[in-house]
């Protein structure tokens, strides 16, 4: 197995959400993610101003290029945001005042600053006029994830349409209290078949019992599991940050707001998925490589 991560904001003391990334930062990051049977990772940038996000995504990229084992280890970029949903409990730990709709023209900046690297984006459906971008970033090549949303089913649909094709972390990126049947989460287990279902399995951002109804619900093969790691993994509890942000890591090793009402980011790692994979989800080795290894890399298309 070859685990594939789509969705790592940081490792091991490294942010790559911040300016001042060094190539000693991220080589300690790679080495510390091989380390962890981690082999490959798209590295993923958060809601910022589109200059902020141009700076850092280009940093990374000329860092990598002259490395190695980031080469390796980094087999592209994950943008998430800026064109998600700004409302409270959608918006989650993204800076609301950085949210912005969706438009060619932004999404043009940050698929150049990239260099050829950015191969997933996630954004929110409803707030992608026409879903022009989505329909953009589809047609080069980049796979178009929803998250951080609330589109209707009709739009939901009408976005796979055009080109959206997975859903990122799902159950999560959302309030805590929503209609019981009528919600973004029942929304997306709906498509399953026509989307991939991203999953943060540490048991802290779904319950181990809510997860294993889903993966029912959508089937081993059209899920993938993601860490969602920050710059705090590996490093225990303590006071940290991400993208600017107080984060709080505890003794159960959870990333909270200081004031504890929401989560930013995960500490989990491969190595915890698959213990919680073998003692609370009761999955097979296979089963663990499929959502690991296989999906993750026939979402990309490798």
């Amino acid at each position: 197995m070859s685990p594939l991560d789509l969705q790592v904001n940081g490792y091991a003391g490294t942010d790559f959400n911040r300016d001042g990334l060094t190539a000693e930062a991220l080589h300690h990051a790679c080495a510390c993610l091989k380390e962890d049977g981690c082999d490959q990772i798209l590295a993923t940038f958060i809601t910022d101003t589109i200059e902020n996000l141009e700076r850092r995504m280009r940093t990374l990229v000329e860092l990598r290029a002259k490395d190695p084992l980031a080469q390796e280890v980094i087999a592209g970029l994950h943008i998430e945001g800026p064109f998600i949903n700004p409302e409270k409990g959608y918006v989650g730990a993204h800076p609301p005042q950085c949210v912005k709709p969706g438009n060619v023209d932004d999404a043009k900046r940050l698929l150049e600053a990239g260099q050829g690297l950015a191969k997933l984006v996630t954004l929110a459906p409803e707030c992608d006029a026409g879903f022009a971008t989505t329909a953009y970033l589809a047609g080069q090549g980049v796979v178009v994830s929803a998250g951080h949303c609330n589109p209707s089913l009709e739009t939901l649909i009408e976005s796979t349409e055009q080109g959206l094709s997975m859903f990122t972390h799902v159950g999560n990126g959302c309030p805590m209290l929503m209609h019981r049947h009528d919600n973004v989460v029942q929304r997306a287990l709906a498509l399953h078949e026509k989307l991939w279902l991203c999953f943060i399995p540490d048991g802290v951002h779904v319950e181990f019992y809510a997860l294993r109804n889903y993966l029912r619900a959508a089937g081993i093969e059209r899920s993938i599991f993601v860490t969602d790691a920050i710059s705090a993994s590996r490093l225990g509890p303590g006071n940290f940050t991400l993208a600017g942000w107080d984060i709080v890591i505890g003794e159960d090793l959870v990333a909270r707001s200081p004031d504890g009402s929401h989560f930013v980011g995960s500490t989990v790692t491969v190595p915890r998925i698959l213990v919680n994979a073998r003692d609370h989800l009761g999955l097979s080795e296979g089963e663990v490589a499929t959502l690991l290894d296989v999906n993750p890399r026939r979402a990309l298309g490798l």
